[in-house]
């Protein structure tokens, strides 16, 4: 590793702040003990389940309640609330997560609740986020898996300014038919781009 790596990772900042980030319609913020009951209905749903989080028995409350009470201590990652703005209503989750500072990278995840649908609270938190991981953390890369039945998902990604690379067949058994997985990423210079395109610039 040459000097100027190491100078480079001195540089980059870590997960160790959890910020507030607000957009029109969504808000960002730290997790808290007391969100677990709302989580626990989100996880729940359907459509969450079918999308993201396979069938378990594994999601206590207490489980729950310890585990988004312990976010805000974690500096290799950054679980943030979503929120609706105008409500303060909880609606789900967005996370950077598996975080490689070498390559200044990471993996994004969420999930959103029915409330939380169809109103661009997604494609806002999705937005907020991934602005916060390339211009505060100073990442090169951001990168997700999604089932390539999960249209509406793609269709955030794809707005945000993620890009396809690859398909991994038939990675899970649902329902009783074999699933695809679709990779994508984005990159800071696209990210610059799709930034500069919604500003106008």
């Amino acid at each position: 590793m040459s000097n100027n790596t190491f100078a480079d990772l001195a540089d980059l900042a870590d997960f160790a702040h959890k910020p507030v980030l607000t957009g029109e319609r969504a808000l960002l913020r730290p997790f808290t003990e007391a969100d677990a009951i709302t989580m626990a209905g989100i996880i729940e749903d359907p459509e969450v389940v079918r999308y993201t989080f396979e069938p378990s028995d594994e999601f206590t409350l207490e489980g729950l309640r310890a585990w988004y009470g312990s976010r805000s201590d974690q500096t290799d990652r950054l679980d943030l609330a979503v929120t609706d703005r105008t409500t303060g209503l909880l609606v789900g989750e967005v996370v950077l997560h598996d975080w490689n500072p070498y390559a200044r990278s990471c993996s994004f995840r969420t999930l959103i609740g029915p409330q939380g649908r169809g109103r661009g609270l997604g494609t806002e938190a999705t937005r907020l986020i991934v602005a916060y991981g390339f211009e505060r953390i100073g990442l090169h890369r951001i990168q997700l898996e999604v089932y390539s039945h999960n249209h509406r998902a793609r269709r955030v990604y794809e707005k945000v300014g993620f890009v396809e690379e690859g398909t991994r067949r038939q990675v899970q058994l649902r329902d009783g038919a074999w699933l695809d997985e679709k990779m994508m990423s984005i990159l800071s210079h696209e990210w610059d781009h799709v930034r500069r395109a919604k500003e106008g610039v």
